[in-house]
């Protein structure tokens, strides 16, 4: 994974995660975007990454992104507040997997308007699991 540099502004750990868990920044996502403790499924990588747009964390984006379909750079929207995070699917991804997928619904807000989009994202685990691309359907 690239180096990451300076960190987003993570909110405090005993807020609410914003990937929607139910858990606690401090007890979900927040020793992912640190780097103290790697994601164990895909579905926790994809909590993260979700977590990292709302927070604006582009470096956690794209160090969690697999090398062979990693952009170089990556600019956020800023205009887009992210809402809420519904998983509505699993494929494989677990512990002891290599691949695995994600279909999710992501809510967001811009300008007053608001809309969601849905993805299939395929994750791969080499040294860890990473995104690899998705699909919106």
């Amino acid at each position: 994974m690239p180096e990451r540099a300076e960190r987003a502004a993570v909110p405090d750990d005993a807020r609410r995660c914003p990937c929607g868990s139910g858990l606690t920044f401090g007890e979900c996502c927040g020793p992912v975007l640190r780097g103290e403790r790697e994601a164990a499924t895909a579905e926790a990588l994809m909590r993260s990454r979700f977590t990292a747009f709302a927070v604006g964390d582009v470096d956690w984006l794209l160090a969690s992104w697999h090398s062979s379909t990693r952009p170089r750079s990556l600019e956020l929207d800023p205009g887009i507040r992210w809402l809420r995070l519904d998983v509505l699917g699993t494929s494989d991804g677990g512990p002891f997997d290599r691949e695995g997928t994600v279909t999710f619904e992501s809510h967001w807000t811009a300008e007053g308007a608001r809309g969601s989009m849905r993805e299939l994202s395929r994750f791969r685990r080499d040294r860890g699991w990473q995104y690899v691309d998705g699909d919106q359907v």
